[in-house]
């Protein structure tokens, strides 16, 4: 589905019926924007905090993605990057 909005005065866009109807969005509903490249994406919160809930779940128990990162960027700071 496709559709063409203009972006108002105040930097609101409507969304239209047809969108919000096929994403079951009724008014009051939270969505979740993000930038992938040059494009905006939407979608519903509880769809986006769902698919955070599934990846953290995936996750092994005791693991720390903090120490995780942290020893990256030693590994890359020892590295002169």
């Amino acid at each position: 589905m496709d559709a063409t909005v203009t972006l108002g005065q105040q930097g609101r866009l409507v969304i239209p019926a047809e969108v919000r109807a096929a994403l079951g969005l009724v008014p009051g509903d939270a969505v979740h924007l993000h930038v992938e490249g040059q494009r905006v994406v939407i979608e519903r919160q509880r769809d986006a905090v769902a698919e955070l809930r599934s990846f953290v779940s995936s996750l092994p128990r005791g693991r720390s993605l903090v120490d995780e990162l942290l020893a990256e960027r030693r590994l890359a700071a020892a590295a002169g990057e």
